[in-house]
């Protein structure tokens, strides 16, 4: 009984939209009458408007009562269709709301459109650019910018590296597995590891004269040790193919890496890509490689993490930069400290030194970054920089009276020693920038990216390169760090980061500055 009732009261209002749907029809049939004694009617009415403006108004007006007469006449037509529906599922005791399916129909509607308009966009988009990926595959298959080697045998993320700036030449890493390495540039093999820290290394730094290493920790101390190593003959650059997990890290896991935490054993989800080996054993970097436990100066002041640290000019001096807000000068010497450099209002992230003055620059969580001025002994200045809306991750100094600062806002700006009220140069990309190095000779800046990429501007934030990535080549995790080393002919320029690997790249320098 409900659903006979339900049918006739169904009927009946199909009944009043057919009547009501034919008087339209009717009024539509009689348009041009309508319209003519309309216009007998404004000729009889006072008004101050013309005869033919008043005629163009009515015209007007009618095509848009015509546009809703349609509009309405299609909205009857989708409401009959849903009374035919609800009709033939009364039977099968299911109803529908009208105004529900009306609402399905038009998005179902409007998402059509939509998808057609998304595939034209893509279609334009797609052909748009064609022309710069062709120009960008060709660049790179003249090896302006070529892998040329690995350095694989860490067992987790690759914080910092360095390259000496003495003979020997090699390359040093510092990584969250409480170890830093060093490396022959040449042939891949680890050198020599240094296991005297308790907590993640988080940078180094190696003296401008002599073979010592400065690496900074999360067991709150740094560290000041040295090196023997001798060079292996050097092998033929091998084909290099890696596969690994394509992810970055995130604040909280950079954190916890940081601290020095309890001895666990890795369960298998967590193996990557440079833990082959490590199943049955050392990856095969460090498997013959020597390894140095005592530190020859350790400094102990910090109440916090200590996530940096650089030699000052002369190497009779080391700065350290901490979670516990502050910077501190240290002497080598006598491992007392000279200086305690406080003012900032969060955490530091990293601290640089100039390669020819005594300045040092800081930078901090607090979006901004410091120069400390110790060219004069008797007073010590301090400017305070804020040209950056997140984290600055660091700040570096170049060959002449530059500063460079990255930020996690993706953004990396360029600065004058002479006048740093504002930026010369701002380069503005689409990941969060870590620590950058810039070119001693031609100063090309790397800016190595969260999202995996390596890209390299000029001091005029004009852009000359992004390093080749792929699923089988380069870093397959967020990359950390980038550093120069233009004077070797093998690889100038080296990056690290999360994918637990090092990677040295020959980069044409020349000719990227001729392609510009």
């Amino acid at each position: 009984m409900p659903v006979e009732s339900g049918s006739s009261a169904a009927r009946q209002a199909k009944q009043k939209r057919k009547s009501h749907s034919l008087s339209i029809r009717r009024t539509n049939s009689t348009e041009q009458e309508r319209s003519g004694l309309q216009r007998d009617v404004l000729e009889g009415q006072d008004s101050k408007l013309p005869l033919p403006l008043r005629t163009n108004l009515l015209d007007l007006f009618s095509q848009i009562e015509r546009e809703f007469e349609n509009l309405y006449i299609e909205n009857l037509e989708l409401r009959r269709e849903i009374d035919t529906l609800n009709d033939r599922l009364a039977g099968e005791g299911t109803a529908l709301e009208g105004a529900d399916l009306a609402k399905g129909a038009l998005k179902t509607k409007a998402s059509h459109s939509t998808s057609q308009l998304s595939q034209k966009l893509k279609t334009t988009y797609k052909a748009s650019t064609s022309k710069i990926v062709s120009s960008f595959k060709a660049t790179t298959s003249r090896a302006v910018c070529q892998l040329v080697r690995e350095y694989v045998g860490h067992r987790d993320g690759i914080w910092d590296l360095s390259v000496t700036r003495t003979q020997p030449v090699v390359l040093g890493t510092a990584s969250a597995d409480h170890t830093a390495m060093l490396w022959s540039i040449e042939t891949g093999k680890c050198l020599l590891k240094y296991t005297g820290h308790q907590g993640s290394v988080n940078s180094i730094k190696f003296h401008p004269t002599e073979q010592m290493a400065l690496t900074a920790s999360g067991d709150q101390t740094a560290h000041i040790w040295r090196y023997l190593v001798q060079l292996p003959t050097p092998q033929p650059v091998a084909d290099i193919s890696v596969t690994g997990r394509n992810s970055t890290v995130s604040l909280t896991e950079r954190r916890r890496l940081l601290l020095p935490p309890p001895q666990q054993t890795p369960c298998e989800d967590d193996v990557d890509f440079s833990d082959k080996d490590d199943a049955d054993g050392e990856a095969e970097g460090p498997a013959d490689c020597p390894s140095l436990r005592v530190a020859t100066t350790t400094l102990r002041s910090h109440q916090g993490v200590v996530i940096a640290a650089d030699w000052l000019v002369g190497g009779k001096q080391v700065v350290t930069a901490s979670w516990d807000r502050a910077a501190n000068l240290y002497d080598v010497e006598t491992s007392e400290l000279v200086h305690s450099l406080t003012g900032h209002d969060q955490e530091l992230t990293h601290c640089c030194t100039h390669p020819t003055q005594r300045l040092v620059v800081t930078s901090s969580r607090d979006t901004t970054f410091r120069l400390w001025d110790f060219r004069d002994p008797s007073i010590h200045s301090v400017n305070v920089f804020q040209g950056h809306t997140d984290t600055v991750t660091s700040a570096v100094f170049t060959v002449g009276d530059n500063v460079v600062s990255g930020s996690d806002d993706r953004t990396v700006k360029v600065w004058d020693l002479k006048n740093m009220r504002s930026p010369i140069a701002t380069i503005r990309t689409d990941s969060a920038v870590n620590r950058i190095s810039v070119s001693t000779n031609h100063k090309v800046i790397a800016l190595p990216h969260d999202n995996r990429q390596v890209r390299l501007f000029d001091m005029s934030a004009v852009r000359l390169a992004r390093l080749p990535r792929s699923n089988r080549q380069g870093h397959q995790r967020m990359v950390c760090c980038s550093s120069w080393c233009e004077e070797n002919s093998t690889c100038n320029l080296f990056t690290c980061g999360f994918d637990r690997q090092a990677i040295g790249w020959n980069i044409n320098i020349p000719a990227l500055l001729q392609e510009k």
